[in-house]
């Protein structure tokens, strides 16, 4: 099931406080830092190209995919009028490309959606196959804190424009899954509003389990920090980012 039909035509809506420069400004500032001179990036789990249109305009080259249709048609619209990228649609635990590349990119916590801890493995020895000696894998998680405690088994309301929505959190402590059940309601003139509903599912993973699984499938060099920046984490860390190198 595409978890993200409906959810695709608003997403944008609902991120439209992100700020998808400064990530991809993060990413490059990584790159540097590891000097990676590579302008070629694989990017999984684009979503809607958000971070895609970024890395674009910094002169990259993109090969990005993602499980969700409905997702990549808004990517191609949005990316139409850009050169030197490819979509595909894929998944992250069983995607095969015939490149290797020098950077692999995942963000906006999809890691989190991997659900059962094998798949998480197939996932990573996934992107280490595809990597270049050298080459490294960027990516980050919603933590602990943030799924269990901050989401929760809380509720949370939000009312935009064109988009009314509830926000319904249940975390299982056994599982360390937290189900999202979302109430959406969307309106093109204000008056009249249509109501669909979506289920999605995170799974809370600890660093050690994600340094663990990364260990595993061969990376040898890594580190965590607080996303958007090279300070450690703490307790109450919400977004946490991992860099791996091959």
């Amino acid at each position: 099931m595409d978890n993200y039909g409906q959810f695709a035509k608003i997403y944008d809506k609902l991120m439209d406080d992100f700020d998808y420069s400064q990530w991809a400004e993060y990413i490059v500032e990584i790159l540097t830092k590891n000097q990676i001179q590579s302008k070629r990036i694989l990017e999984l789990a684009c979503g809607t190209g958000n971070l895609t249109v970024e890395i674009l305009k910094k002169g990259y080259k993109v090969d990005a995919f993602d499980l969700s249709n409905d997702m990549l048609i808004q990517a191609q619209q949005k990316l139409s009028k850009y050169k030197n990228f490819r979509l595909f649609h894929m998944d992250m635990i069983s995607f095969k490309l015939p490149s290797c590349y020098d950077v692999a990119i995942s963000v906006c916590d999809s890691v989190n959606y991997i659900l059962d801890k094998k798949d998480l493995i197939k996932t990573f020895s996934n992107v280490y196959n595809h990597l270049n000696h050298g080459g490294i894998f960027i990516f980050d998680i919603n933590s602990e804190y943030k799924i269990g405690t901050v989401l929760g088994n809380n509720i949370f309301i939000d009312d935009r424009e064109e988009v009314f929505y509830i926000w319904d959190n249940r975390f299982d402590l056994r599982t360390k899954i937290g189900e999202y059940f979302l109430t959406f309601f969307t309106s093109t003139d204000g008056i009249q509003y249509k109501r669909f509903d979506e289920i999605h599912k995170q799974r809370a993973y600890s660093v050690e389990e994600i340094l663990t699984t990364l260990e595993r499938v061969g990376f040898k060099n890594y580190e965590f920090t607080k996303a958007f920046g090279f300070e450690d984490i703490t307790e109450t860390t919400e977004r946490i980012n991992f860099i791996a190198i091959k």
